[in-house]
């Protein structure tokens, strides 16, 4: 390959639309084996956004599938890191250090087992809670100051020594159901928080209750 034919591949590769200015990164497992599970609502909600934006998921970078799109005014650098829930961050770091993209600045989707199927959770910043993607994001991050959206996937039933049977488990079909219309309806938080800020986002999809 000649050095002309380098540059037009360069070129050819390279998103258009300007600097990364944030990023939204949903959270879960990668393989077919996981599809579908609680712990993998984050991913459904970011294939939800980057479908609504034209885009797929699909260039694989920074140990993550990736895709750049124009969100809430926003270029901004979609994420599903592929490096297994418990080391999420480690993705991201290198994303978010490559960019130089503040920790206010990456919005996480992620499940929730403290909140009901079908709720909604947005915070500004907050703990780990248990949640082991977030606290590898905390840990790589070196902060908690990154905005969230919760889905909430519902309890395990038989309390902490289930969890991660729960978390790695199919949601009934009822739950199913309820899951589906909060993940969609969190795909569209990241947009508001980036174009009206958290507090903005927070009144408006906290009272969600998928029904």
């Amino acid at each position: 390959m000649s050095i002309f034919d380098l540059f037009k591949k360069i070129e050819a590769d390279r998103p258009a639309g300007g600097a990364v200015t944030a990023i939204v990164c949903g959270l879960g497992n990668p393989g077919a084996k996981y599809e579908k599970t609680r712990h993998n609502v984050g991913f459904e909600a970011i294939d939800m956004l980057a479908a609504a934006a034209g885009v797929r998921i699909d260039r694989l970078k920074w140990r993550a599938l990736t895709a750049e799109a124009n969100l809430g005014g926003e270029r901004v650098l979609l994420m599903k890191p592929q490096t297994f829930m418990n080391d999420s961050g480690s993705a991201l770091r290198e994303a978010a250090a490559f960019y130089h993209i503040p920790p206010e600045k990456v919005i996480v989707l992620c499940d929730d087992t403290s909140l009901p199927c079908g709720r909604l959770r947005v915070r500004g910043k907050g703990s780990h809670g248990g949640h082991n993607g977030l606290k590898s994001i905390i840990e790589e991050l070196g902060s908690d100051a990154f905005p969230r959206v919760k889905i909430g996937v519902g309890a395990s039933p038989s309390g902490g020594e289930g969890m991660i049977s729960w978390v790695l488990g199919h949601p009934v079909p009822a739950d199913r159901a309820l899951i589906d219309k909060a993940e969609a309806e969190a795909a569209r938080a990241p947009a508001v928080i980036l174009a009206e800020g958290i507090d903005a986002a927070c009144g408006k999809f906290n009272g969600f209750r998928a029904e």
